[in-house]
């Protein structure tokens, strides 16, 4: 991968003329991403995010942590141990420029000897276990990074309002993907395109039937404007 992600991140943390990021699905148009953004503030955050960053306790890990501003929150203002992981060599970077001292590169399905109190998955964080298919390795691995009594705080969108109505009034989705959820999902930035990857919109009441079946308890916290919601995964005692 080119990590420009990553790249975007570096130049505008080191002032190297930042430009937008173009980001684009196998179901939607081109849209800019501000690189900005991934710098925000808790005060410019969504109510999601907030929603998690307030609920989240103990012994935090922030996967998928991009510049870090939520590790950031939680160790600064919530005097928190945060442990920020990503696959961008270069996210790491600013991270630690930034201030987040446990940071580093990893992939959190081969992250092992570790628990925490809490793992966060913001930003569509279900959407990094790419399809639909992978939702139950991608839950019990999560699990077994859990201390007692820990929690999963996970955001994603249902994605169903994207498609069109059929003639009964249902809605007409392509036969190509196995879940209406699955997207690829492309980035460009300073004329360089990123490979197409696979990405995932869970719908809740799919997130919630997965996590049962995977011994763990599913709670909506919160739904935000935009088909979006907040859910909070916890294990089920025997």
């Amino acid at each position: 991968m080119k990590d420009l992600f990553g790249k975007a991140m570096w130049d505008y943390q080191t002032g190297n003329k930042p430009e937008n990021l173009v980001t684009e699905t196998s179901i939607s148009e081109e849209d800019v991403l501000e690189v900005s953004y991934l710098f925000r503030s808790f005060e410019e955050m969504p109510v999601l995010e907030q929603k998690a960053l307030q609920l989240a306790f103990g012994k935090v890990l922030d996967v998928g942590c991009g510049a870090g501003s939520h590790s950031l929150y939680l160790k600064d203002v919530k005097n928190l141990e945060v442990t920020a992981i990503d696959l961008s060599e270069n996210a790491v970077k600013v991270c630690k420029l930034r201030g987040v001292n446990d940071a580093k590169v990893q992939d959190v399905m081969k992250l092992s000897g570790e628990k925490y109190d809490t793992i966060l998955l913001l930003m569509n964080g279900a959407g990094m276990c790419g399809k639909l298919k992978h939702i139950s390795k991608f839950l019990t691995h999560l699990k077994s990074l859990l201390n007692e009594n820990g929690q999963i705080l996970v955001d994603s969108s249902d994605i169903i309002y994207m498609f069109d109505e059929d003639e009964d009034g249902g809605k007409w989705i392509p036969g190509d993907t196995e879940y209406y959820g699955e997207v690829k999902y492309s980035v460009s930035y300073k004329g360089e395109t990123e490979k197409p990857f696979d990405w995932l919109y869970i719908d809740y009441n799919t997130l919630q039937n997965a996590a049962h079946a995977n011994g763990l308890d599913c709670e909506l916290v919160l739904e935000g404007a935009h088909f979006d919601y907040l859910a909070r995964l916890t294990v089920i005692k025997d």
